[in-house]
Formats: structure tokens, C-alpha cells, sequence
């Protein structure tokens, strides 16, 4: 079963589907490997029930060709979805079928919604998305699984309003949330844009950081522990590809869609970029160890390259936590004082073999010298070799 069906069972399908057929044949929908497969179940289930709302959202991912087009199903899926929903508040509340349904039909809702919001923000549309965002967070407050303020934040810094990306990172920047790239980067953003404009690395070796500068440095730091990736692609040192459908938290498919819509904000303000390129490789000088020890946020998890791999295409160089490598000389040290404490150990067990040992081994370690003289005074005239062996 691929990701997105498991994200479609766990959002749009409940245990009573089964007394309703268009959602029963939804249900096997979702589970459909081939694309056709899933839109010919999406319209036996509009012949079944009209206002069917996750059948309009199949066809509206699976179908259209264009968010013009698919923006007209979500609005029919908006339509009928608002039907269901406010059925679903008249039944009584006490049944837990009833609220499993009502909780079915409120994800159903909330999500129709959120990507009616993203297809008026594709279309250039951005007033009208920040809107609706902030109509929707206001209406369902605690459905925050679909991080809509993610996407009210980019909506904003394309607006270039920065005051209100400031109240929403206040609200949402809290150290009991959970936190994303979208959230520690824009708040790395936000501070950057402080001193970015006349930050000289050269000045600041000079005079030091000032108290901005060092809170900007700082939120950097934070969201480079968060997520190391990201990054790379904002300068350019890797190459971005179109985001996946699903990321991981942490990992190189959330750097991919964060660099993806972010990176325009960061080359619209003046040195960001150029703070970042200067500051982000400081963060691992203050975690040399981060799979074992983490500074504010928890050790990064070191599964996420493997997740990563099954969720980016095959032909991206998928990125890894840079490792912290040892010199040489360290190398070398330990391992001479690892063979120095093994050799002492041998000859306190066994100093007979020992010694037996030692006299075989600088035999042969002596054998080519022995060699290469013999073969000297093989071919020397014995009055010259006398000679020498007087000196």
C-alpha cells in the first residue's frame, strides 16, 4: 500500500462506511494502486451519492490536469462536503459511530478547504488564501495536523507582510508544538532580516557580533539542528527538485519542498543568503556528536535517509547528516595505544612465547638487511669488504 492511501484511510474513511455505498466504494478507492483504477471507483461513487465530497477531492488530485480544473472540484467537493458535515452535527453525539462520522466528515472539511486556500494561493490569488487560512484556523483550531499555518506563513512572506508572519510564528513557535523547517527557518528569516543588510564577516571579527546579529547567528543554529539539509539547497550547493508528495519531518524530503517555496523569501531580503553562508556550518562545531546528543531539539534520528529513499525519486542524491570526521592522528594514536596495551597484556600471560616471538618476528623484519649484505660481500672483492669492515 503506498503512503498517500494510507494518509486518504486515515483522514477520509471511518467505521461506518459501510452503511453508506458511495463511501464503501471509496474505501476500496483508496486502495487502488493504478491511478485509473482510482478515478473510474470515483465516479460509480458520484452515480451512487452526488455529494460524495471525497470523491471530488479524488478526482480533483488524481484527474485534473490543471489547478484551474482542480480547483473546480474542490469547490464541488466544498459544497457537497458542507452538506455531509452539518448532517453530521444534527445526529446525536453521544453514538460513537456518530462522532467517528463526524470526525471523518470534519477532516473531510478542513481538508477541502486548506486546498482551496492553496489553489487560490497558486493562482496568484494571495489575499483571498490568506483569508480563507486564517478563517480556517479560526473555525478549527485545533486541527493543526494539516499545518495550515505552514502555509499561511509562505502566503504571508509572499505578501511580504512580516509583521504578521512574526504573530503567527508567536503562536506557533511555542516549545510544546511541534515544529517544522517552515517554522525554525522562517523565524531564522525574520531575525536575519534584522542586520542581513549590513552584516560583513569581516567587520565582525573585527568589533564582534552585536546583540541582533547573535540572535539572528543563534536562530540559524536552530534551525540548522532541526534540519541540517535545507541549507544547501537555499545556497544553490545542491541542485532542488519538485518537492514529493509526502516528507519526513527532519529529513531531506522536507528540506526538498521547504527550499522548493521558500527559497524566492530568502532572495528577496537583502544578505540573508549571505548570513546564512557564513553561519549555518557553526552549528555542528557546537554538536560534534548529534546522533547521540542533541542541543535544543532531540538527537537527529537516524532512520530519516532511509525514509527519504522511498520517498524521493530514485535519481536524487538524497542528502545525510554530515558526519563530523576524526583527524588521522587521532586514528593512528588510538590504534598504537590499542596494540601497545595488547602486546603489554601477551607478555605479562605468556612472556616465554613472547619472547619467542618477538625473536621471530625481528628475525624476519632483519631477514632482508641480512639479504642484501650477503649479496654485497658476495660481489665486493674480499680486500675492499676487509677494508671497510675495519673502518
Amino acid at each position: 500500500m503506498n503512503l498517500s492511501a494510507q494518509d486518504h484511510q486515515t483522514f477520509f474513511t471511518c467505521d461506518t462506511d459501510s452503511l453508506r455505498p458511495s463511501d464503501t466504494v471509496m474505501q476500496k478507492a483508496w486502495r487502488e494502486r493504478s491511478p485509473q483504477a482510482r478515478i473510474k471507483a470515483a465516479y460509480q461513487a458520484l452515480e451512487l451519492n452526488n455529494d460524495c465530497a471525497t470523491a471530488y477531492v479524488l478526482l480533483a488530485e488524481e484527474e485534473a490536469t490543471t489547478i484551474t480544473d482542480a480547483e473546480k472540484y474542490f469547490k464541488q467537493a466544498l459544497k457537497a462536503g458542507e452538506t455531509v458535515y452539518k448532517k453530521s452535527q444534527h445526529c446525536h453525539p453521544q453514538s460513537a459511530q456518530n462522532e467517528a462520522q463526524l470526525r471523518r466528515d470534519t477532516n473531510v472539511l478542513v481538508y477541502v478547504k486548506r486546498r482551496l486556500a492553496m489553489c487560490a494561493r497558486k493562482l496568484g490569488r494571495i489575499r483571498e488564501a490568506v483569508k480563507m487560512m486564517r478563517d480556517l484556523m479560526k473555525e478549527f483550531p485545533l486541527l493543526s495536523m494539516l499545518n495550515i499555518h505552514e502555509n499561511l506563513l509562505e502566503a504571508l512572506l509572499e505578501l511580504q507582510a512580516y509583521a504578521d508572519v512574526q504573530a503567527v510564528l508567536a503562536k506557533y513557535d511555542d516549545i510544546s508544538l511541534p515544529k517544522s523547517a517552515a517554522i525554525c527557518y522562517t523565524a531564522a528569516l525574520l531575525k536575519a532580516r534584522a542586520v542581513s543588510d549590513r552584516f560583513s564577516p569581516e567587520t565582525a571579527s573585527r568589533r564582534g557580533l552585536s546583540t541582533a546579529e547573535i540572535n539572528a547567528v543563534e536562530a540559524i543554529h536552530r534551525a540548522v539542528e532541526f534540519n541540517p539539509h535545507v541549507p544547501k539547497y537555499l545556497l544553490e550547493m545542491k541542485s532542488l527538485i519538485l518537492p514529493p508528495e509526502h516528507i519526513l519531518k527532519r529529513g531531506d524530503s522536507e528540506a526538498v519542498a521547504y527550499a522548493f517555496f521558500h527559497l524566492q523569501h530568502w532572495k528577496r531580503i537583502e544578505g540573508a543568503l549571505n548570513l546564512l553562508h557564513c553561519t549555518w556550518e557553526g552549528t555542528f562545531r557546537m554538536i560534534p556528536y548529534p546522533l547521540e546528543k542533541g542541543h535544543l531539539f532531540y538527537p537527529y534520528p537516524s532512520c530519516t535517509e532511509t525514509a527519504d529513499r522511498e520517498l524521493l525519486p530514485t535519481f536524487h542524491d538524497v542528502s545525510v547528516y554530515p558526519q563530523k570526521e576524526l583527524p588521522f592522528f587521532i586514528h593512528f594514536t588510538a590504534g598504537l595505544c590499542s596494540f601497545s596495551a595488547m602486546l603489554a597484556v601477551l607478555t605479562h600471560q605468556f612472556p616465554e612465547l613472547m619472547v619467542i616471538f618477538a625473536k621471530a618476528f625481528f628475525g624476519m623484519l632483519l631477514s632482508p638487511f641480512s639479504f642484501i649484505m650477503e649479496k654485497i660481500k658476495r660481489f665486493m672483492p674480499s680486500s675492499l669488504w676487509h677494508q671497510l669492515t675495519q673502518i
